[in-house]
């Protein structure tokens, strides 16, 4: 779910959960993409990417937003195989186990050697369209004394944090991982002393961040990049991100064809396109999280000012599938504590 995709700015239709997807004209081939619901907000990259890729495919696309992340996986699975999905948009790198195991994902057939990825991206399945690492973003002029690390956020302090549930949303999930990264199996102990600070949980992203930029909290969890879209567009520095002394969780989202697709062939130019310089360029300020191929010119300058983890943080897919369920009791358990 990074600001993601910006998933920053968010309007009150779209905290309210009220995000419509974008009408789209007649033509012959129809391309149908599940995903979330800030990617298809008329802020988001959704429409972006929809105007650039109709231009070339002589097609339209018909967005599906069944909510965050994790709820696009959900449907896809209660659907089976009679999506209507001919794309599914928007996963990250901890759930593909779990898609790929639907037996629903077409290889994606797409050439990846411009791919500058700061690890090695193997899978046959999945194409990687974005990267951004798990932050705490907090407000400078209500937060005196800022946490430097996860255990300066969980012992210390008392203003509120939102963070999103990682049942429906892939912030959620990443928040979950993260603690788990750093805590292992004291991870359900420091949940419940960190339950205490947390003002509410959200089905998503979307949801959490309007309730941190109407000022409902001071403190949510989203995306180390979400920085640069203050800072660029509304020239605010209030609004940044907090640097752990663990490390931050990783998050690559990613893009995939479905088997059954009617147009599979249709389905696999999407995945190439995504990755392509025209729609790489186009990604960074309207989804606000950074490309995975390397830009044609340098990122703006609030780019450069972003939190840089001194550790990457990741968990393998394998694992979180196995274990990804056990894990979310271990959360639901502390948090009800």
């Amino acid at each position: 779910m990074a600001l993601t995709s910006f998933r920053p700015l968010v309007p009150l239709a779209l905290a309210a959960g009220l995000v419509l997807p974008i009408a789209a004209s007649a033509q012959d081939r129809v391309l149908t993409i599940y995903t979330y619901d800030s990617f298809v907000a008329d802020w988001g990259l959704g429409p972006v990417w929809q105007e650039l890729f109709e231009a070339q495919c002589d097609c339209t696309i018909e967005w599906v937003a069944p909510g965050d992340g994790v709820a696009v996986l959900s449907r896809l699975r209660f659907e089976g195989g009679s999506t209507d999905a001919d794309v599914v948009l928007g996963l990250d790198q901890n759930l593909i186990a779990e898609a790929d195991a639907t037996g629903l994902i077409a290889p994606h057939e797409t050439d990846l050697s411009e791919l500058d990825l700061p690890v090695e991206w193997t899978s046959e399945s999945f194409v990687p369209f974005d990267y951004g690492y798990f932050a705490v973003m907090y407000d400078a002029e209500s937060v005196e004394n800022p946490p430097t690390s996860l255990a300066e956020l969980i012992e210390g302090g008392d203003e509120p944090l939102v963070i999103q549930d990682p049942r429906t949303s892939t912030p959620g999930l990443g928040m979950v991982l993260w603690m788990k990264s750093v805590y292992g199996e004291e991870a359900g102990e420091r949940w419940e002393q960190l339950s205490d600070r947390i003002l509410t949980v959200t089905p998503g992203w979307s949801e959490a961040y309007g309730l941190f930029t109407s000022g409902e909290t001071p403190m949510v969890l989203s995306y180390t990049t979400s920085a640069a879209y203050h800072m660029l567009v509304e020239e605010e520095e209030r609004y940044q991100a907090l640097a752990f002394d663990e490390g931050h969780y990783m998050q690559i989202e990613v893009g995939a064809a479905i088997a059954g697709s009617d147009d599979l062939d249709l389905a696999r130019e999407f995945l190439a396109f995504m990755i392509s310089a025209e729609a790489q360029n186009a990604l960074p300020t309207n989804h606000w999280m950074l490309p995975v191929r390397a830009p044609q010119e340098p990122l703006p300058a609030p780019f450069q000012r972003l939190v840089e983890p001194e550790r990457a943080l990741l968990i393998d897919a394998q694992t979180i599938a196995d274990e990804r369920g056990a894990w979310i009791d271990e959360w639901l358990d502390a948090m009800s504590q």
